[in-house]
């Protein structure tokens, strides 16, 4: 293809590099049926993939949203494109996906990262059909439903602080060929690969940890097929980790070079008013919302201006520390950025405080933990009960209660033993008690309330 070769040329001259990207023409069904499995269509079968597919293919027909491209970190580099995108959509695509491959191949948050994941995926595809046939699809769907609900309880930053262990054993010269795959897998990754069911370790599981989902992979009493599918869930879930934590870094990173490489040299004069209003509409941001293209082109066009070095920027940041290490007061107030706050009556929102210090301070904390509650174990009761106790570390921001139920009561399936979540509602503390589907809360004062059932 021509113009990938042109597109490819130009990021190279720019002094980006990246595995081999190997570029598939598909029809815009196609690749929302692709986009629906994470950019893998040899997943295992899930309706949470196919409602996926039915809210993508809605948003395409109705025109409320439109994928362009779908890039998916591997190598070789894998870039799916739409058979309807015109000739200059398909440039800026192209372009698009080389910046998106510099920052697979260097940027340090996907260093522990699986780089051959197409042929790890359809290994536990055939593992969970195989478990399919053996003991019927309906119930190992719904042990699978389970699992994908507790995707959001691991460790975001977990592979990365094993990786650079290994990496540090290496260099001493103490661990043998090899050792640092195998410190940088996950313990469940290594039960998907080994085959391994192993029973809890008598001298007790370590603790605190915030590998809820790993950890109840390796000590909670299941049956070994059940075991090895949280694996696989578990496994496939650190994958897509760094994604999650590089969202206006990684989009910022392709955006910029896009935009630098077309209007370098790649687009003809005709096309410009068509880019214009393409990269305009990807990048806009809707009053009162975060564009990551929008925040993440910006920011390193700032940095830019501020004398920074752009590549040492994307090699070692994720989201928070390159917001943190860029976003300053001058940026703010030239974006207009505010924190927004909820009226009493609850309804709309309005502009709370333009401060850049609070702004700066309010978007660090929606990101950090990857936008997710931060949970933690912290011990396991001894004795018969077996409870697991959970402390959610609160940041300002209270836990909506009935959600939270609904996840303890998953956990307490899965475990077959009492939860507990220690949280605060406000200054006061509230511990969440699960124990035979009956939800408990007690305050630090007073009688403990009831909160209804909701999982199924």
């Amino acid at each position: 293809m021509r113009e990938a070769r042109r597109a490819e040329d130009a990021a190279a001259a720019a002094g980006l590099s990246f595995f081999e990207v190997v570029f598939e023409m598909l029809d815009a069904a196609d690749v929302n049926a692709v986009a629906a499995y994470g950019g893998f269509p040899t997943r295992y079968p899930s309706w949470r993939f196919g409602m996926e597919y039915e809210r993508l293919s809605k948003g395409h027909e109705w025109g409320l949203s439109k994928i362009y491209e779908l890039v998916v970190n591997h190598d070789p580099t894998i870039a799916y494109l739409v058979r309807s995108n015109s000739l200059m959509e398909q440039k800026l695509v192209m372009a698009h996906v080389f910046g998106h491959a510099d920052f697979f191949r260097h940027n340090a948050w996907f260093a522990p990262t699986e780089r051959h994941m197409l042929d790890r995926f359809e290994e536990h595809t055939r593992r969970v059909q195989d478990y399919i046939e053996r003991y019927g699809q309906d119930r190992v769907e719904r042990f699978l439903d389970v699992a994908l609900s507790l995707e959001p309880l691991m460790d975001p930053h977990g592979p990365q602080r094993r990786f650079r262990t290994a990496q540090s054993r290496a260099q001493r010269g103490g661990a043998p060929a090899g050792a640092s795959q195998v410190e940088r897998s996950r313990a469940n990754l290594r039960l998907v690969m080994g085959g391994d069911n192993p029973a809890p370790d008598p001298a007790g599981p370590e603790l605190p940890t915030f590998d809820l989902l790993t950890f109840i992979a390796e000590h909670a009493e299941l049956e070994d097929w059940e075991r090895d599918v949280l694996g696989i869930v578990a496994a496939e879930a650190e994958y897509f980790l760094p994604q999650r934590l590089t969202k206006i870094i990684n989009e910022g990173w392709a955006s910029f070079w896009h935009s630098r490489l077309l209007t370098g040299g790649l687009l003809d004069p005709s096309e410009l008013v068509e880019f214009a209003d393409c990269h305009s509409s990807a990048t806009q941001a809707a009053p009162g919302q975060l564009n990551p293209y929008k925040l993440g082109i910006e920011l390193f066009r700032h940095a830019e201006r501020l004398g920074l070095d752009l590549f040492r920027l994307r090699a070692v940041h994720n989201d928070v520390s390159f917001v943190d290490e860029v976003m300053d007061e001058e940026f703010i107030e030239r974006s207009a950025l505010f924190v927004s706050e909820r009226p009493r009556s609850g309804d709309g929102s309005r502009i709370g405080t333009r401060d850049h210090v609070a702004v700066k301070q309010e978007l660090l904390r929606s990101l950090t933990w990857g936008g997710q509650p931060r949970i933690e174990l912290v011990d396991v009761s001894g004795g018969g009960s077996r409870e697991l106790v959970l402390r959610h570390h609160h940041d300002g921001r209270d836990l909506k209660l009935d959600e939270a139920a609904v996840v303890l009561e998953t956990i307490e399936r899965l475990w077959r033993a009492p939860v507990k979540l220690i949280t605060a509602e406000g200054d006061e503390e509230r511990r969440l008690t699960v124990n035979g589907g009956d939800v408990q809360v007690r305050g630090s004062e007073g009688p403990p309330s009831a909160l209804p059932s909701r999982a199924g």
